[in-house]
């Protein structure tokens, strides 16, 4: 139950309740910062979504100690009046909808640019024509490929972190030709970025922009044929966690050699709290959020999962427990990948003091103990109705 006690930010000032409209609030990050600011916080959320699954727990009974501080409205951004209205009357608003499934930028482009770019236009346009602060999500994608994946394979170079660390202030975005459609989404995010940026520098929106590098934990993406569609291609780790729980082999996208950091969702909430409690410090900046001593190849993260889950179900190891396959093959024609993915997180330690905490066997251990509870079950049922029919 949050503190009735006064609280203060990080520079000793009192930190007074605010009215926030979080738009995609019912999805995995959303639910997890609804849970924070309704436990440890006095401020009010207009939990904005089409679906509310993943916060009922919030939203129900009426005697929970948080009742009357969470409102969900049910609305689609794309096409409900309603929208202007809750930014105008909420203090801050937070903005987490997206198409953000690499299998949906060959398959859906046109979708996933309309999602991140189109759709989000409104938003922005509501906070800076009524003053009102945004924190906008964006993604540690709009970097695209490092300067180093350009160096010959046997360059020194390529071990320099100048060459592949990435930083909000300096790096470059490096996008792929326009027929490798997997840059679609990131080429969306940085356009709705830039947009941001300007109306901060001609209209004065004072405006927060994240991007999330790897964000791992319980309630994340779906299990395709339980709670998402049968043919649907989630994100790696989700990807990973359906493969285990079917007692599949582990598909490494063309060896899974690509390289990414992975930071624990509770860890991350906790950089994203900071922000909205201190807008001295978060206005007009961008913020890398990631934990770079959680680097690993897809590969490597394959083997680990494989390794906690056997021992969060107390399940043997499959004979395989790895394949490869080919990137045409697993995603279609049009995709194309960056090489590495490492935060820098200089900016985000100076203004808000925030560094991740939690490993990533640590991560992966409470997340696939969640997978493995919520989801073992209705996979075996699944597995076992084709069998019995």
């Amino acid at each position: 139950m949050a503190s009735s006690s006064a609280r203060v930010d990080l520079d000793g000032n009192l930190i007074k309740p605010l009215t926030i409209c979080m738009i995609g609030a019912g999805g995995f990050i959303g639910s997890h910062l609804c849970e924070k600011l309704m436990s440890e916080t006095q401020h009010t959320v207009l939990a904005v979504d089409v679906y509310n699954d993943k916060i009922k727990h919030l939203l129900e009974p009426d005697s929970l100690p948080w009742a009357g501080r969470i409102q969900f409205h049910r609305l689609n951004i794309k096409n409900d009046s309603r929208l202007e209205g809750l930014i105008k009357c909420s203090d801050l608003t937070i903005n987490l909808a997206a198409i953000c499934t690499p299998a949906d930028y060959n398959t859906r482009p046109l979708d996933t640019i309309y999602s991140n770019f189109i759709d989000a236009l409104p938003v922005v346009k509501y906070c800076s024509e009524n003053n009102k602060r945004l924190i906008h999500f964006s993604t540690c994608e709009v970097y695209g490929k490092t300067i180093g994946s350009f160096l010959p394979q046997d360059s020194p170079l390529r071990q320099d972190p100048a060459y592949y660390i990435l930083k909000e202030d300096t790096s470059p975005c490096i996008f792929g030709s326009i027929e490798k459609q997997r840059w679609s989404y990131a080429c969306a995010k940085q356009l709705i970025e830039r947009l941001i940026y300007a109306e901060g520098a001609e209209n004065g929106l004072e405006f927060t922009i994240v991007r999330p590098f790897n964000w791992i934990g319980p309630r994340m993406d779906f299990i395709p044929g339980i709670d998402g569609p049968s043919e649907g291609v989630p994100r790696v780790l989700a990807c990973f966690s359906n493969n285990l729980l079917r007692r599949e082999p582990l598909k490494l996208v063309d060896g899974g050699q690509s390289q990414r950091t992975f930071v624990y969702i509770k860890d991350a909430i906790e950089a994203v709290h900071l922000m909205i409690e201190n807008p001295a410090r978060a206005n007009g900046h961008i913020f890398n959020v990631g934990n770079p001593n959680n680097e690993v190849t897809v590969r490597q993260l394959a083997e680990m999962m494989t390794k906690v889950y056997a021992k969060v179900s107390g399940e043997d190891s499959i004979e395989t427990p790895t394949i490869d396959v080919s990137s045409k093959e697993f995603y279609g024609e049009g995709y194309d990948d960056s090489d590495k993915r490492i935060p820098d997180m200089t900016i985000i330690n100076k203004q808000l003091g925030w560094d991740p905490k939690t490993s990533l066997w640590d991560l992966l251990e409470s997340t696939l103990t969640y997978q493995h509870r919520t989801y073992a079950e209705a996979v075996r049922q699944s597995i076992a109705k084709p069998l019995a029919n």
